[in-house]
């Protein structure tokens, strides 16, 4: 289905560390997560076509909250507004263990307690072949039963032939030859187009 997919304004609404602190308004939810500086934030920025809306960083862990942003599509006149959700990274950060379990704790009791939640935006940079906590959280998400969409940062870094060979073992390494995977580029904005329809599908069927 070929849409013209407008976002007409976006917004940084609150950050949470618990359900407390969750927006008020019931709407649509798409959660993005990742190894640390994947780039989740930079992802969200290209998808709402802004340069600062989601604050990034060189440093591995600095997104240390549950962000949301409301976001208003627009398509044939129609306007829907949804949040965008962007959790801290998973892996790596220049960060104690402490504050990592803490994160853990507020990201699974997200993930397990939103009632708006359509589906997660793994991502996996296309460069690096999977590490461990890539495998552990897509098989946690699989074993949660939340539906799951692998996107693959960085696309613009690669050939085509490269990407062909990375979207391969990326499949074989999660186990699931008919795993959808999306290469993006916030570069270049390669697959912003395929995820801003998938995200109003996602809406729209429910």
């Amino acid at each position: 289905m070929d849409k013209k997919i407008v976002v007409t304004k976006s917004d940084y609404i609150i950050s949470a560390v618990s359900k407390a602190q969750y927006p008020t308004e019931n709407l649509p939810e798409i959660a993005f997560i990742g190894r640390s500086n994947v780039g989740k934030s930079s992802l969200i920025n290209s998808l709402c076509n802004r340069k600062n809306l989601a604050r990034t960083s060189q440093t591995p862990g600095k997104t240390q909250t549950i962000n949301f942003f409301r976001v208003t599509f627009k398509v044939d006149e129609q306007l829907t507004p949804i949040h965008l959700v962007d959790l801290p990274g998973y892996g790596y950060a220049k960060t104690s263990k402490v504050n990592r379990r803490i994160w853990a704790k507020f990201i699974e009791e997200y993930l397990l307690a939103s009632q708006n939640l359509k589906f997660v935006c793994q991502l996996v940079d296309m460069r690096h072949d999977l590490m461990d906590s890539d495998k552990k959280f897509f098989a946690w998400l699989v074993e949660k039963n939340l539906p799951v969409l692998i996107v693959t940062t960085k696309a613009d870094k690669l050939s085509k032939t490269e990407q062909k060979k990375q979207l391969a073992l990326i499949q074989k390494t999660f186990g699931i030859d008919e795993l959808p995977i999306l290469p993006y580029s916030s570069n270049t904005n390669v697959g912003r187009a395929e995820l801003l329809e998938t995200i109003l599908d996602s809406v729209e069927d429910n």
